[in-house]
């Protein structure tokens, strides 16, 4: 990452409102800007002997002009215009070229020529009236970079050590994770050595489509009757560092491309999460996780007796977000940063990663879960677990987002925030593992009570009704169960029932009040293809009554917004089979049939075609 201080000035001001004559004489107020960049890049080059000569590129994100104000002529009440923070919605990209020369077994140095590219920068001026003027300014730079590099070397052990590593499983994707990787019991040999490092990548991309379906109208939030195909990816990057004894740093840089079906509305248990709901046709880059973890272990009989008594202790494998190492079974687990709720809560080893199971929101975490998140799904937060034989406690603190389905998180700690707690209880049932987990939370926040934006609609006769009419301080309760269950070996169900107060709007999640879904999954040991996978599952959601009126008023939310209703409970139903090509790349194709989307018997039903292709190492 590199700091510059190369933006350029407004290449112009010109007017967005054509009642509103051009600025003859003004001055532009401009506080500090965000003049940074990182970017991910690739290298290709050729190398003779300690030489490397190279050429690079790749995406790079960063970069934003700081809040402004535009004042006209005199400066009269009217003639000032006020811009916030912006930054630039199209790609943005770095190239380049370099020599890299190794002096020393585990040392390097390097000099390096990149051309930046931070797209053309655009802010809106407005004074509150109906006039608005435009500001661009295209932002280019010339970076010439020296380093040294450090070569951690091939191993990525640390010489001595068999003691220590992450507790938790890894975790990735928009709105959650991809279920728990168990420890394994092993004696302590070479091989259990705690890594210094981990560094893995995944790739997904899903293509959705639906023919034309029965509708008596379209609305604003609908899924269009006539028929869609959209195309989205994600592509992550997964970086973790042992910084202490049970301590470790991680970084997830993402790039999102592409588009979820019908811009990711039409529907209240919504067909896609495994791409951004925030759309855009060129690539982008944001930094959705940043994390430090810290491992507290409870045995009290010594390090010696951890090693040579496997039962007390058990070794996690080296994945996405996770660092290899031993760990004791009973530990306390602290989580701090920027990252997922679904990464700690919620989690459910057959429906959680929309990347490699299924797709529909009602499947991968409860539905009437309205957890804290930025509209890409994460937020600052802090999360505790007490892990213990049998069971497991959680409870955590998140930053809810500035308003309801925002882009931006509140940045005032405890302003507006999330409080959850979760208890989870493993057991056995006719020799099957399974747990139950018991979760409750609760909503912080300027929320929205929408018996009184209905009010303000018949008395201001400003319909549809908005929930930006009503907010203030309130409390949005709910919480729900969440049980995973073998069958046998190979063969798993899965059960999640929810409920929420559908009193107020929604926060963060999906409009759903009540919820019950269950599936099952089959891996494809069970007919001979050890890397295939099948999944089947239903679920049923209501709206609360309130609910039920905002959006018979035509009121618009998160996800759904028909302009009228015909109130039915959204049913879901989804089944898909994954095609593995090894343990890291797989293809899979998907169908989910949607009755009465978006809670509406007047548009139904819709049947959803997919094809998601992911790759990983």
């Amino acid at each position: 990452m590199s700091l510059l201080d190369g933006r350029r000035g407004p290449t112009g001001i010109y007017l967005a409102s054509p009642a509103y004559p051009p600025p003859p004489f003004f001055s532009l107020a401009s506080n500090s800007s965000a003049n940074f960049f990182a970017s991910i890049r690739g290298r290709v080059g050729y190398a003779w002997d300690r030489s490397l000569l190279y050429l690079t590129g790749g995406v790079a994100a960063g970069g934003a002009r700081g809040p402004a104000t535009l004042t006209l002529g005199a400066a009269g009440p009217d003639a000032i215009f006020y811009a916030p923070w912006s930054q630039s919605s199209r790609m943005k990209y770095a190239i380049g070229a370099g020599f890299e020369y190794a002096f020393a077994d585990n040392w390097s140095a390097r000099a390096e020529y990149l051309f930046l590219n931070q797209s053309l920068n655009t802010q809106l001026f407005d004074n509150g009236a109906d006039f608005t003027y435009v500001s661009r300014t295209r932002n280019e730079n010339h970076l010439l970079r020296f380093g040294l590099n450090f070569h951690f070397g091939e191993d990525n052990r640390i010489p001595g050590e068999i003691e220590y590593g992450r507790p938790q499983t890894s975790r990735n994707g928009h709105h959650g994770g991809n279920g728990q990787n168990s420890g394994k019991d092993e004696s302590a040999d070479a091989h259990d050595a705690p890594e210094l490092y981990s560094v893995h990548a995944q790739t997904t991309h899903v293509v959705q489509a639906y023919p034309r379906f029965r509708a008596l109208y379209d609305g604003p939030n609908s899924f269009p009757s006539g028929g869609k195909a959209n195309e989205g990816s994600t592509t992550n990057l997964f970086l973790g560092l042992r910084l202490w004894e049970g301590g470790a740093a991680y970084l997830n840089p993402e790039v999102d491309q592409g588009y979820g079906l019908a811009n990711s509305v039409g529907a209240a248990a919504y067909v896609n999460s495994a791409v951004a709901k925030v759309g855009r046709a060129a690539p982008y880059m944001r930094f959705q996780r940043y994390f430090l973890r810290q491992i507290i272990g409870l045995n009290e009989d010594g390090a010696k007796e951890r090693d040579s008594e496997g039962s007390r202790s058990e070794v996690l494998e080296s994945t996405q977000n996770q660092i290899s190492g031993k760990v004791d079974k009973d530990r306390i687990i602290i989580t701090l940063g920027k990252f997922a709720v679904g990464d700690v809560f919620d989690d459910n080893v057959y429906a959680h990663d929309p990347t490699t199971g299924f797709l529909n929101f009602a499947f991968n975490t409860m539905g009437a879960f309205d957890y804290a998140a930025d509209a890409w799904g994460y937020t600052y937060g802090l999360a505790v677990e007490w892990k213990q034989d049998w069971w497991t406690a959680r409870g955590g603190v998140f930053q809810l987002p500035t308003i309801p389905n925002g882009l931006d998180i509140e940045p005032q700690i405890f302003r507006q925030f999330m409080s959850i707690v979760e208890f989870e209880a493993r057991y056995e049932l006719f020799n099957q593992p399974g747990a139950i987990k018991f979760l409750a939370y609760g909503d912080n926040g300027y929320i929205s009570k929408i018996d009184n934006v209905i009010r303000y609609a018949y008395l201001a006769g400003d319909f549809p009704p908005r929930f930006d009419t009503a907010r203030g301080r309130a409390v949005k309760t709910g919480g729900g169960i969440n049980i995973k269950q073998q069958l046998a070996p190979h063969l798993g169900f899965f059960l999640r029932a929810s409920m929420t107060d559908g009193r107020y709007e929604t926060v963060a999640y999906t409009d759903v009040d009540r919820q019950l879904s269950m599936g099952l999954v089959a891996a494809g040991a069970l007919w001979g293809r050890d890397d295939d996978e099948i999944g089947v599952a239903g679920a049923l959601g209501g709206l609360h009554g309130d609910r039920v009126r905002y959006f018979g008023l035509g009121g618009t939310s998160v996800y759904i917004g028909d302009g009228a209703l015909s109130y039915a409970g959204e049913k879901n139903m989804e089944a898909y089979y994954k095609i593995g090509f090894g343990k890291d790349m797989d293809a899979t194709l998907d169908y989910q049939l949607l009755v009465n989307p978006a809670h509406n018997s007047a548009r139904s039903p819709i049947n959803v075609f997919g094809l998601r292709l992911r790759a990983a190492f």
